[in-house]
């Protein structure tokens, strides 16, 4: 039962999703503008300010420890060495898919049902709150995982595009697929989760677009933590950050439910 449930909320989800051209603009053109906005960055810093930042201390740790991590890089030209400290750094970027969807989205969700009045009648189902939450999470999160994906095929086109390509199975390493496959998901659930959990307590959009913002953050923490050589994400390292992420993702769920406030909500919008 729980399943069939969680599964009519994310069709609902879905026809409101599908439906809406601003929703569908939103997870497409989005995403594929982060993606041209990286490319673009990376080009202008690898042709007019590479030997400029290659001349940092910070950078040059970086180098390092992406020698280390990808001995076949040492054979390279400096410049494309740096280029491929670059390119590792996408995975990362990625995550700021999710996040920038959750906020465009998830925030509307629960707000949006409370100011037209249909929240009360789905909160008069047998439906739990854990799986009206879970439900909604799903229901964006998914969309937004699957464009993210889209994106990587679209960026490694691009690349091989730009005459990049020699350099690609250097760029797609364990570290790499684990990010993509373990990390990202983990990320988009809590994205959605927050933006979910700030639609149910906040009375407008603006006020659950807030807490949803606090996912970025950490997620540009990850990106300048790598970029500098302060840490290098390993295999091992990328797995136990995704499963902690996994753990975060249950416990503010759990909150969420704890902060939904099921009667006091459909009392005072009603």
């Amino acid at each position: 039962m729980t399943r069939r449930r969680v599964m009519n909320i994310l069709i609902k989800e879905w026809q409101v999703l599908f439906t809406d051209l601003n929703s569908v603009l939103t997870s497409t053109l989005l995403p594929l503008l982060i993606v041209g906005q990286l490319i673009l960055y990376i080009w202008l810093v690898v042709h007019f300010g590479g030997q400029t930042i290659l001349g940092q201390q910070v950078f040059q740790t970086a180098m390092e420890k992406l020698r280390q991590a990808v001995p076949a890089v040492a054979g390279l030209p400096v410049g494309e060495q740096f280029l491929v400290l670059l390119l590792n750094q996408f995975t990362f970027f990625l995550l700021l898919i999710p996040t920038m969807v959750a906020i465009s989205f998830a925030t509307f969700s629960i707000v949006e049902e409370k100011l037209s009045g249909s929240l009360e009648a789905l909160l008069a189902t047998p439906v739990a709150t854990w799986e009206l939450l879970l439900g909604k999470t799903l229901a964006g999160a998914l969309p937004a995982l699957v464009v993210t994906w889209l994106c990587c095929g679209v960026f490694l086109l691009v690349v091989a595009g730009v005459g990049w390509g020699h350099l690609s199975h250097l760029v797609l390493t364990p570290s790499w697929f684990l990010s993509l496959f373990l990390l990202t998901p983990a990320v988009a659930v809590l994205s959605f989760m927050l933006g979910v959990m700030g639609s149910s307590r906040a009375r407008d959009v603006k006020s659950a677009q807030n807490m949803a913002l606090a996912i970025i953050f950490p997620v540009l923490a990850l990106i300048g933590v790598q970029v500098t050589g302060v840490v290098w994400f390993t295999p091992l390292l990328t797995v136990a950050l995704a499963l902690g992420i996994a753990v975060v993702d249950v416990i503010v769920l759990r909150m969420a439910v704890l902060l939904f406030q099921r009667e006091s909500i459909v009392i005072r919008w009603r």
